[in-house]
Order: structure tokens, then C-alpha cells, then sequence
């Protein structure tokens, strides 16, 4: 074979030899097995690069693909369940299975029903992002469910990516608009003024000494006349 692929034919392996050595490439047996062998002029360098580029592509596309584990509480509150149905999110927008695990304790096992509404609500919430691969079932004290991204979102993902958008935008959803009736303003609040109560008079502090000199008065009179 040529260096363009095209069919030489059946030839001397000097005759090959020096043919690729004119073009300054390189003879490689590409099927020995065959009879006779088949050979290619080619440039063995840059056949390996490529070959090497194309095994470490396919080598990130294995590592990338695999199975992440989520693990929940029965009593999960609602702020932790977002955080977690994000990762979980993240894994399946990796191209990963998601393996979601719900955990119990002590009493809670008499209580498994709880796990079971929380695992549904999982798939509710992600929709149309995610296939459940294995129903939710009791192993010892956890429950545990096997989800992956559905064909569909990996291919949203796909055409995300040739766009070089972040992430496959969702369809919005519609709203019934709704005609709120118009507030009343509020009524002006009216500030009376205030009015000062006048205070009562203290008594006059003069008159308690008139007393007293009247009493005087009294005393050195009785004593004269007597």
C-alpha cells in the first residue's frame, strides 16, 4: 500500500523498501498474517503520535464514565436535600450512574417508607435527566436505588457542548398570569398635637412661717396675762 492508501500490488520487499525510501517515509507491516504480508509506506512517527492521542482520548472517556455514590438520611432536612440532588445533578451531567443510598438507624428502620418518598421525590425532581436502572431496594439497614442519565439528556448535553453552552437549557416552564387587584395606599397617619397638662401649684412656702409667728404670737400673750 502507498502512502495515500492506494494498492501497489504484489512486490519485491526491496523493491517496497526502496520506494519508501525515496518518498523519506518509512515500510510497515500492517497484516502479517496475511499472504503475502501486507505493507504500508507510511510515517511511522506520526502514525504513533496519533495512535498514542487517540488510546489517551479514549483512556479520559472510560475514567470520566463510572458509578458515583449519594448517601441520604430518612430525616433529611430541606436545605442538605438540595445540596445532594445537586451532586447528584453533577454526576449524571458527567455521564456517571449515580448509586443513592438511603441510611437508617436504630428506630428508623420500622419507618422504611420514609426512604422510599425520599427516593421518589429524587427521580420526580430530575425528571426527564435520569432512568432508574434498579428499583429501590432493602439491603440490611439501607435502601438503595441505581440511577444513570436517560439518552435523551446525554444527547442535550452533546449539542450543549458543540455550542459551548454550560449546560442544556430546560424549557421554562408557563405561568397562569394572575391579576393582582391594585393596593389601597395606606391612610396618612394625623399626629395630634400633644397638650401639656398644666401642674398642680405647690403651696407657697411663706405661709407656714406666718403660722408659726401667729402660734408665737398666741403664747406671749398668755403669758403677759397671766
Amino acid at each position: 500500500m502507498g502512502a495515500d492508501g492506494s494498492q501497489i500490488g504484489v512486490v519485491d520487499t526491496r523493491e517496497a523498501i526502496r520506494q519508501a525510501r525515496e518518498l523519506d517515509l518509512d515500510l510497515v507491516e500492517v497484516a502479517p498474517q496475511a499472504t503475502p504480508p501486507v505493507c504500508r509506506i507510511m510515517d511511522y512517527g506520526k502514525f504513533k503520535y496519533e495512535r498514542d492521542i487517540r488510546q489517551k482520548d479514549a483512556r479520559k472517556k472510560q475514567s470520566r464514565s463510572g458509578l458515583k455514590e449519594i448517601k441520604f438520611r430518612p430525616k433529611i432536612d430541606p436545605h442538605d436535600y438540595a445540596t445532594k440532588k445537586g451532586h447528584v445533578e453533577r454526576f449524571l451531567k458527567g455521564g456517571n450512574k449515580v448509586k443513592v443510598t438511603i441510611m437508617f438507624r436504630g428506630r428508623e428502620m420500622a419507618h422504611t417508607e420514609l426512604g422510599r418518598k425520599i427516593l421518589d421525590r429524587l427521580v420526580a425532581d430530575l425528571g426527564e435527566k435520569v432512568v432508574v436502572e434498579s428499583m429501590p431496594k432493602q439491603e440490611g439497614r439501607n435502601m438503595i436505588m441505581v440511577v444513570s442519565p436517560s439518552k435523551k439528556y446525554q444527547e442535550q448535553l452533546a449539542k450543549a457542548r458543540e455550542r459551548g453552552d454550560a449546560e442544556p437549557e430546560a424549557p421554562a416552564a408557563q405561568t397562569p398570569e394572575v391579576e393582582t387587584p391594585e393596593a389601597e395606599a395606606p391612610a396618612a397617619e394625623v399626629h395630634e398635637p400633644e397638650t401639656e397638662v398644666p401642674a398642680e401649684a405647690e403651696p407657697v412656702a411663706d405661709e407656714a412661717p406666718v403660722e408659726a409667728e401667729a402660734e408665737a404670737v398666741d403664747v406671749t400673750a398668755a403669758e403677759n396675762e397671766g
